[in-house]
């Protein structure tokens, strides 16, 4: 992997749709952004997924028909809610619906397909944002509306992975925090830690910090090797004793 790839891997940030704007993507860069969501981890080769892209009046066209969904979805939704549901599209010059579509009947888990479909759209957002662009992956409730499923046009098999806005950041998003390593990796690296009908143990816990979960990582080798794991919702990063 170059470094110019693992660089932008970790700089990667998303970008509000709301702060989206022209230019977006041209035919041959859009032709380079599908390419790459499709280029996943696809078992059996089925391709558990498609895209549905919005451009031009597209775009206005389809959110008329989100403020129409909303009206018949909504208890009294108000005229500004109507209004901001038709414009929702409008936030990004491209829009880009990922339907995740399980295939029955074939030897390959749904889970592993629906996984395939979200390896699709961070494909899709990563190849996007090299080309330069601002993207955002999102949901919102129309990706869960009955009334939006139809008018997609989705079968029984199908439900929307997300929707990838994609246009030219307005400013540039300030970096978020994220969680450090110790908070979400664990390491096992003795047989002792996998015996067969047990349960990993991890006894009572103290507090450790992120560099002591490194030194502790490049010290374990062939001992058995108990990491921290995150408890509970306070976060708590703990070591077991």
């Amino acid at each position: 992997m170059s470094n110019s790839t693992i660089e932008h891997l970790l700089k990667r940030r998303s970008v509000s749709a709301n702060a989206l704007g022209d230019p977006g993507p041209d035919r041959a860069q859009l032709e380079q952004i599908l390419t790459a969501a499709a280029r996943v981890p696809d078992h059996k080769k089925l391709a558990p997924w498609r895209f549905i892209l919005f451009e031009g009046e597209a775009r206005d066209a389809f959110g008329r028909v989100l403020a129409e969904v909303c009206r018949e979805e909504e208890p009294e939704p108000s005229a500004i809610r109507l209004e901001t549901e038709a414009k929702r599209f409008l936030r990004a010059p491209v829009v880009i619906a990922v339907i995740s579509r399980v295939r029955t009947n074939v030897p390959v888990p749904e889970w592993e397909q629906v996984l395939s479909a979200g390896a699709a759209c961070q494909n899709m957002v990563l190849a996007a944002s090299a080309l330069g662009f601002g993207v955002n992956w999102i949901t919102e409730w129309y990706a869960f509306s009955g009334g939006v499923r139809r008018a997609l046009g989705l079968e029984e098999n199908e439900r929307v992975a997300g929707f990838i806005y994609i246009g030219t950041a307005k400013e540039k998003p300030e970096e978020r925090p994220r969680p450090a390593l110790a908070y979400f990796a664990e390491a096992r690296r003795s047989k002792r830690s996998f015996r067969p009908g047990s349960r990993h143990k991890t006894g009572r816990r103290r507090r450790i910090d992120v560099e002591t979960f490194l030194d502790r990582l490049t010290l374990a080798s062939c001992s058995t090797t108990r990491l921290p794991t995150l408890m509970g919702s306070s976060g708590t990063l703990s070591w077991p004793s």
